[in-house]
C-alpha cells in the first residue's frame, strides 16, 4: 500500500511587503547618478540596509564607504536613506564635493518636527534605537536638547525637569505599536509632552507589521514564517519579532539560499514577507525553492495597497 502523498503547501504571501517609497527613491537615485556621471559614485553607508541591493549597486559602479574621508576629492557621492547629521553635510561642503542626500522624506519631515520643538523652546525626546544610522543622523539634526530613550526604562531615568517643555520623536523604522508603551510611559511622566500626528508615523513600517500580525496571530495563521531582508535591517528584524511573538517559528533569511528544508516538516501553511529594503526578486526566489520543495498553492494576503511615491532630487529628473 503506497503512503499518503504530501498535501500542497500552502503559502500566503504578505500584502504590503518589500521595498517602500523612500527605498526605491534611494535606489533610483543611485542608479540615476550612475546614468548621469558616470563611475564610480561614492556611496556614505550602505544606501539601504541589503546585501543585494548593495551589492548589484556595486557591479554597476558604486563604491560604498563608511565615512567622506575615504572619497577622493571633486567624487560625487550619495548620503543614504536612512539620513545623516549636519555635520556630514558640513564637511562635504568644505570639501566641495558634489553630493545628494538620498535621505527618505519621511526621515527628513522627523528632523523638522524636532528642531520646530527645539525652536518653541523646548526640549526633544527621540525614541529609537542607540547606533541606528538613523537615529545617529537626526541626533546630529536636532540644534537644541535631545534626550535618546528605547524603552520604559529609560524614560524612568531621564534627568528632565517636570516644567519642561517637551515634544517627542520617533525613529521612522518603528511602528506604532513598537513605540506605543514607551510614549504612554512619556505621556504618564510628562503629561505636558506633545508629540507627532499619528499620520506622520511611517506607513511602510506600520503596514508591514500589520500584514505579519495577520499571518501570525490573527485567521490565517502560518506555522512558520519566513521573513526576507539584511540581518542589519530595523524593519526586518522587527517582522520576524512579531511573528515569535505570536508563536509562530519566524526566521530572517536573506534570500532562497538560506531556506532550510527541515522547517518544512510537518508544516502546511508558510507565511512569506519581506522588510522594506528587500528587492521582490528576492520574494520570487523564496517562492521558486519552496515550489522546488513542495507542490505550493500561494494566495496573496488581503492587505492594504500602497501607491506611495517620493519624487528624485530635481538635479536627477528627467
Amino acid at each position: 500500500m503506497s503512503a499518503p502523498s504530501t498535501p500542497p503547501l500552502r503559502v500566503i504571501l504578505a500584502q504590503p511587503r518589500g521595498f517602500c517609497a523612500g527605498v526605491d527613491r534611494a535606489i533610483a537615485i543611485v542608479k540615476k547618478a550612475l546614468e548621469k556621471y558616470g563611475a564610480p559614485i561614492y556611496v556614505r553607508h550602505e544606501i539601504v540596509h541589503n546585501k543585494f541591493v548593495v551589492d548589484e549597486l556595486k557591479n554597476l559602479g558604486a563604491v560604498f564607504v563608511k565615512e567622506l574621508d575615504e572619497v577622493p576629492d571633486g567624487a560625487h557621492t550619495i548620503f543614504s536613506a536612512h539620513g545623516v547629521a549636519e555635520a556630514v553635510e558640513i564637511a562635504a561642503k568644505d570639501r566641495a564635493l558634489p553630493y545628494i542626500d538620498a535621505a527618505c522624506p519621511l526621515v527628513t519631515k522627523v528632523h523638522r518636527q524636532g528642531q520646530h520643538y527645539v525652536d518653541a523652546g523646548g526640549e526633544v525626546v527621540l525614541i529609537g534605537h542607540a547606533g541606528h544610522p538613523e537615529v545617529e543622523g537626526t541626533l546630529g539634526r536636532i540644534h537644541g536638547v535631545t534626550h535618546l530613550v528605547a524603552t520604559v526604562e529609560d524614560v524612568e531615568r531621564l534627568d528632565i525637569a517636570d516644567d519642561t517643555p517637551l515634544a517627542y520623536v520617533t525613529q521612522t523604522t518603528l511602528s506604532v505599536d513598537d513605540t506605543r508603551h514607551v510614549i504612554e510611559a512619556l505621556e504618564k511622566r510628562f503629561p505636558h509632552i506633545q508629540g507627532p500626528d499619528l499620520n506622520d508615523i511611517c506607513y511602510a513600517t506600520q503596514n508591514r507589521q500589520q500584514a505579519v500580525r495577520q499571518m501570525t496571530c490573527n485567521g490565517n495563521k502560518a506555522e512558520l514564517l519566513l521573513v526576507i531582508g539584511g540581518k542589519n535591517s530595523s524593519n526586518s528584524n522587527r517582522l520576524r519579532e512579531i511573528g515569535a511573538d505570536c508563536g509562530v517559528p519566524s526566521y530572517l533569511i536573506d534570500g532562497a539560499e538560506d531556506l532550510d528544508a527541515a522547517w518544512l516538516d510537518d508544516v502546511d501553511t508558510v507565511g512569506v514577507t519581506a522588510g522594506a529594503s528587500a528587492p521582490e526578486v528576492l520574494v520570487q526566489g523564496v517562492l521558486d525553492r519552496l515550489a522546488e520543495l513542495r507542490d505550493t498553492n500561494v494566495e496573496l494576503l488581503t492587505g492594504i495597497e500602497e501607491n506611495m511615491h517620493f519624487k528624485l532630487p530635481p538635479e536627477l529628473r528627467d
